[in-house]
C-alpha cells in the first residue's frame, strides 16, 4: 500500500486528522504525520519538522489555507501523486502550483473515502 502524510497531525482525540491517523492505520495505509507538537497516534510518531520522507503517495491536509502557505513548497517537494483537501482546506491558489506540478488534487474527506473503499 502506498505511504500517506497527514499533514497537520493533532494528538487530540476530537481532530479529524487523529481520527484520519487512526482510520489510515486501520486500513494497513502506511502512514507518516506531521504536525505542530510531537507524540504518538494510533503507533505513528507526529514529526514537528518537514522531513524529507520518500515515496509519499499521497498528502492530506488538516491545515486552513493561510497556514498552507508555509509548506506549499515542501509538499511539492515530497513528489507526491495527489493532495487531498479536506472540508475547510480547500485552496484555489494552491491548486494551480499542484497542477504546474503535475500533482493530482482532490477534494474530499479523508474519513469518507476511507469508509467507502475509494481511497
Amino acid at each position: 500500500m502506498k505511504k500517506t502524510l497527514v499533514l497537520g497531525a493533532s494528538l487530540k482525540p476530537n481532530r479529524y486528522s487523529f481520527l484520519a491517523i487512526n482510520r489510515l492505520r486501520n486500513h494497513n495505509i502506511d502512514t507518516v504525520a506531521l504536525g505542530l507538537r510531537k507524540g504518538e497516534v494510533a503507533g505513528i510518531m507526529i514529526d514537528t519538522q518537514k522531513l524529507p520522507y520518500t515515496d509519499i503517495d499521497t498528502v492530506t491536509l488538516y491545515l486552513n489555507p493561510k497556514r498552507q502557505e508555509e509548506f506549499y513548497d515542501y509538499i511539492v517537494s515530497l513528489h507526491p501523486n495527489r493532495v487531498i483537501f479536506n472540508p475547510g482546506t480547500e485552496n484555489p491558489e494552491f491548486y494551480k502550483l499542484l497542477k504546474e506540478n503535475a500533482i493530482e488534487i482532490e477534494v474530499a474527506c479523508t474519513l469518507v473515502l476511507l469508509s467507502s473503499n475509494q481511497y
